[in-house]
């Protein structure tokens, strides 16, 4: 998967950033109270390209690899094999130094801005303290300045600066985390559900700030969502997850517009429609996405939900094929262009 052609603004994106291949995580299984101990696959061979100033989403299920995803490029979440490398370079598995030069380029948004602040420190602390981490001693004054103004691009009152996390709304709260991922500059910021955990009239306010943000400094995202409207507001390509890989990917107009994944046309058919009558309509959740049925070992794991399985989905793993104009599929019953 490619990033576009050219970012927001006319920015030329031909460089790439990020490229993770193969990319597996695996968190040991618990024993005990109906669990059988065995290892849970998180990420099973996922492949990902950002180029510079592009906008990337990962949309999928709870559970389906999103967060281990986001985790794993940024060092927090050890893989167990594959390789992600940044601007051509690769970044060594338990390379210390080298993932401390990732994230000063790399940062990433968490989803609770409650939790993801220090509670002991106020949001100018906050945003000061990630500035020193990442360039290093800086004189005071400079820091003072830098902060004012990176809290002053969110969008934050200077009033706020010295109060605490639990003294302003979440969505303030939210906006200072912004502030803190971006005073350093980095060329990519990974969103991990940033907007879920606030109310509908802020998400919008924050996804806003992300897009003018990107724009205005050239900036990849990699935006993490189950929201598949804000996914399509925000971003240029869509990679969709299903059970810890990809089961397709490709530009937002391609995927929106015709899907060839029977997942992705499920994910899709399952937004909300706005009209109240004809969402209590469609208030059921199809098959297709009942979280009841388990994926069965061997195969595609989502034949046991798919309309479509057959033989072959039971035998083998569907290879993610492209289709064309960078569409890409991992299906062997993919749906028709017209859907």
């Amino acid at each position: 998967m490619r990033g576009a052609a050219h970012g927001r603004g006319g920015v030329s994106v031909s460089e790439r950033l990020l490229q993770v291949r193969d990319l597996r995580v695996t968190y040991p299984g618990r024993a005990g109270w109906g669990r059988s101990g065995h290892a849970n696959p998180a990420l099973a061979g996922v492949d990902l390209d950002v180029e510079s100033g592009g906008s990337v989403g990962i949309v999928g299920e709870s559970g389906c690899g999103k967060s281990t995803l986001a985790r794993a490029i940024l060092g927090l979440v050890a893989p167990q094999s594959g390789s992600i490398a940044w601007r051509g370079v690769p970044v060594p598995r338990g390379d210390g130094s080298a993932l401390r030069r990732l994230r000063r380029e790399a940062q990433i948004v968490f989803q609770d801005p409650f939790g993801s602040l220090d509670p002991r420190m106020t949001l100018a602390d906050s945003v000061a303290e990630a500035l020193v981490a990442l360039e290093g001693p800086t004189p005071r004054a400079r820091v003072v300045a830098r902060v004012a103004a990176s809290l002053a691009e969110v969008g934050l009152d200077p009033s706020l600066a010295s109060r605490y996390p639990h003294e302003v709304s979440g969505g303030q709260c939210q906006r200072a985390a912004i502030a803190r991922a971006t005073i350093a500059r980095p060329g990519l910021l990974v969103c991990d559900e940033a907007v879920s955990a606030l109310d509908v009239s802020v998400q919008a306010q924050i996804v806003n700030l992300l897009a003018d943000l990107s724009r205005r400094h050239g900036m990849a995202l990699v935006f993490i969502s189950h929201n598949l409207a804000v996914v399509r507001h925000l971003c240029d390509e869509v990679v969709v997850l299903y059970c810890g890989r990809v089961v397709e990917r490709g530009p937002r107009e391609a995927i929106f517009a015709s899907p060839r994944h029977p997942y992705t046309r499920a994910l899709l058919d399952a937004v909300p429609a706005p009209d109240p009558v004809v969402a209590r309509r469609s208030s059921a959740v199809p098959a297709a996405l009942d979280a009841s049925v388990r994926p069965a070992p061997g195969g595609c794991d989502y034949r046991p939900r798919c309309p479509r399985a057959g033989p072959e989905c039971a035998a083998r793993i569907p290879a993610l094929a492209t289709t064309g104009t960078g569409h890409a599929v991992a299906c062997h019953h993919p749906l028709s262009t017209a859907g």
